[in-house]
């Protein structure tokens, strides 16, 4: 966990900042005063006034995050000055988040197995999947939702086995997985839907003599998720579920935004996409072509293994429903046993932990703008069957060394270093293009553009730009700055990466230079830019493999 967030650390400076960290460094500042002002007059930093004024920014998502991104900021760079970077202590929680995932993950694979492999191995690939290692460095909360995900799903998980202890933490878990982001509200039907299938017999013959024997975690969730989102939003406090006269309430506004997102363009096999129906195929195609190919294959070995204890969880269920337990048990005796029987279910809940968040994306009303971030918290578990391949594949390599090699389990870690060295070497590639990079199943970058496959979003390519305009522009030259917002132009230079002179403009007529951002939907900008400078001639062109990423024009 350590490492991955000092690597994080490291390699952030060379990472532009993305739209969405731009309205985020605005409203955690805010925040931050506003807690700055909590422990200096807590009477007045209660009064609603002060609070509406501080939390009215950016509330569309809960707080958590954003409070933690201005906390950091305030202490580590403001007052304590031991981050000399601004962005940094904003982005330092959401990197501490990544760091946290991959220690769930690894204990997560530890605790269902009792072998350290599996979680080792989990973790790795799971850090080590290109998108996720780029938006683990950011201001944002697709990583930290990722790792609330799994705290909340493993702290039930735990308390299937009994104990109050694991069910109070499951419904703490949740209160800050929903105030982190909305994914978190898919969380109850997994623990229902899951319940069902793996007790849907006991349930339904309790059911019968009147007693309906749920989970104890689902009221704590109930009890503690709601007072835990509302208490730690400030600006949930006031007209939560109506207004005094009557109207829809800040909680209403917020469900809102999100159930009725606004469509954003998101090219996908040559189409721009911009509204409803939305291909299917969308997330399966995504994921495809951005996770390691060994991470894919691995996940589908380990699923594999595990087929005899699906066949065992679901039993109850009609046979047509349910592998044939006879037909696949000698067969795949050979790879690997599962682990020692139990009643939570484990294989059938791995399952559901990688297919629940993929759900939406089977509705072709489901927006597909953001890429793969919102789809995540199904990574995890793609890593945990991961780590299941990698245990079966290392036991017959184990039964294959036999007695010619006296240090088996130095044999089982090159195994384990092969293995993930194709996906460090891509995730590694990758930087500082995230989400230019594809997998050599899609021809890598450039068969991801002869594909049609969307070549990057947010606009944060242009600190790939710096030294070109550091070294090229005049004192006081103007730069359009196409998708990139003012606030993360202006984080460049308080960071003192870009030149403080420069001024970002809105209109490629008022600028000395023009940014691109190639992206489907924003051919027009280049023809607006060749009508500007009457010519279509391009200063300088920023690529990855060969793709263009950025282009530059310059005025005459």
């Amino acid at each position: 966990m350590s490492a991955y967030v000092a690597l994080l650390f490291r390699t952030a400076r060379h990472l532009g900042f993305a739209r969405d960290e731009g309205f985020y460094f605005a409203a955690s500042t805010s925040y931050a005063r506003w807690f700055d002002l909590l422990l200096r007059n807590r009477h007045e930093a209660l009064t609603r006034t002060a609070i509406d004024q501080a939390w009215n920014i950016n509330h569309e998502h809960p707080s958590l995050m954003k409070s933690l991104f201005g906390l950091s900021w305030l202490f580590l760079h403001e007052k304590w000055h031991l981050i000399a970077q601004e962005s940094l202590s904003f982005r330092l929680p959401g990197m501490v988040m990544g760091g946290l995932g991959l220690w769930l993950v690894y204990l997560f694979g530890y605790r269902l197995t009792g072998r350290h492999r599996v979680g080792l191995m989990a973790a790795a690939l799971l850090g080590l999947m290109p998108r996720v290692f780029y938006h683990a460095h950011l201001d944002c909360f697709d990583v930290p939702v990722m790792t609330m995900w799994v705290a909340v799903l493993y702290c039930h998980w735990r308390s299937l086995d009994g104990g109050f202890g694991w069910s109070l933490a499951t419904g703490v878990m949740w209160g800050l997985c929903l105030e982190t982001k909305h994914n978190a509200w898919f969380v109850p039907i997994l623990v229902v839907v899951h319940w069902l299938v793996t007790r849907g017999g006991e349930f339904l013959s309790a059911s019968r003599r009147g007693n309906f024997p749920l989970p104890l975690s689902l009221p704590m969730m109930a009890l503690l998720g709601p007072v835990i989102f509302v208490g730690l939003w400030p600006w949930m406090w006031f007209d939560t579920l109506a207004t005094p006269d009557g109207h829809p309430g800040r909680f209403s506004e917020y469900a809102n935004f999100h159930l009725h997102h606004a469509y954003y363009n998101m090219e996908y096999l040559g189409f721009n996409w911009f509204r409803p129906p939305f291909p299917r195929s969308y997330a399966w195609g995504m994921i495809v072509f951005t996770v390691p190919a060994i991470t894919l294959l691995l996940g589908l070995l380990g699923v594999s293994t595990q087929l005899t204890a699906l066949a065992r969880e679901l039993s109850w269920l009609p046979s047509a429903l349910a592998p044939a337990r006879s037909a696949w048990g000698a067969r795949l005796k050979t790879f690997a046993d599962a682990w020692p029987e139990d009643r939570r279910g484990s294989v059938s809940f791995l399952l559901l932990g990688f297919a629940v968040p993929l759900g939406p994306w089977l509705s072709p009303k489901t927006p597909i703008f953001g890429g793969t971030k919102h789809w995540f918290p199904a990574y995890p578990f793609l890593a945990l069957f991961a780590g299941l391949g990698f245990w079966a594949l290392s036991r017959l390599f184990e039964a294959w060394l036999g007695e010619r090699v006296t240090r088996t389990w130095l044999a089982v870690l090159c195994l384990g270093a092969a293995l993930v060295l194709p996906a460090f070497s891509q995730t590694a590639h990758s930087h500082p293009f995230g989400l230019s990079n594809y997998t050599p199943l899609a021809g890598g970058a450039p068969g991801g553009a002869d594909l049609g496959l969307n070549r990057q979003f947010w606009g944060f390519t242009t600190a790939s730009l710096v030294p070109y305009f550091n070294a090229q522009a005049r004192p006081g030259a103007s730069v359009y700055i196409h998708d990139t917002t003012w606030d993360s132009w202006v984080m460049m230079q308080r960071d003192g990466y870009l030149r403080g002179d420069l001024r970002a403009v809105w209109q490629p007529a008022e600028a000395d230079f023009s940014i691109v951002h190639h992206e489907l939907h924003m051919n027009e900008v280049d023809y607006q830019n060749w009508v500007t400078w009457q010519s279509p001639r391009v200063a300088e062109v920023l690529t990855y493999d060969g793709v263009p990423i950025v282009s530059v024009y310059r005025r005459p």
